[in-house]
């Protein structure tokens, strides 16, 4: 069997029986589904995959910006624009890799999120070198997931774990 993820259920290794006993189920991630909880099904692979092709993402992107910007000085529209140009991506892309690199320690503000859409979009090769230097430590967002499954597994344990015994019936110390 397999679950929308297409990773097997056996192979949940470290979600032990709180899974089976409908207990949380791990929140899958962009490339590697729920192989995250236990590195398993080709996670390394899959990090790898997500570092060559984030930087290879960022590399072409490159490329492009370099394609459009040598347009525009064919343009002849003159240094001040130009250098308008250069800076204005400079400043988005470090705004958007240090976005990216936080969301994945913590969860973002959706309405935050909403009003720099545009400015992230600009920046958008930061965002890609983001995920590049993250997916070289682990999956990107991993570390975040695993803390908010880890805490939902803990509550879930706490709700169901059961008294031994009659409490009336206990002997109280005095």
């Amino acid at each position: 069997m397999s679950d929308e993820t297409g990773t097997p259920d056996s192979a949940a290794g470290s979600t032990g029986d709180t899974e089976r006993d409908g207990g949380p189920r791990p929140e899958p991630l962009r490339f590697f589904g729920t192989s995250w909880v236990g590195h398993d099904n080709g996670y390394a692979a899959r990090r790898a995959g997500v570092a060559v092709g984030s930087l290879a993402a960022a590399a072409v992107s490159c490329l492009v910006l370099r394609l459009a910007y040598q347009g525009i000085r064919i343009a002849d529209t003159g240094p001040f624009v130009s250098v308008l140009i250069v800076v204005m991506f400079a400043i988005c892309s470090a705004f958007a890799f240090r976005n990216t690199w936080e969301g994945f320690g913590k969860r973002h503000d959706p309405q935050r999120q909403a009003s720099l859409r545009g400015m992230l979009a600009i920046g958008f090769v930061g965002s890609l070198l983001a995920y590049f230097v993250r997916s070289l430590v682990e999956a990107p967002g991993e570390k975040l997931h695993r803390e908010e499954y880890e805490r939902a597994r803990e509550a879930h344990a706490r709700r169901t774990t059961r008294r031994t015994g009659n409490p009336s019936r206990k002997k109280r110390r005095r």
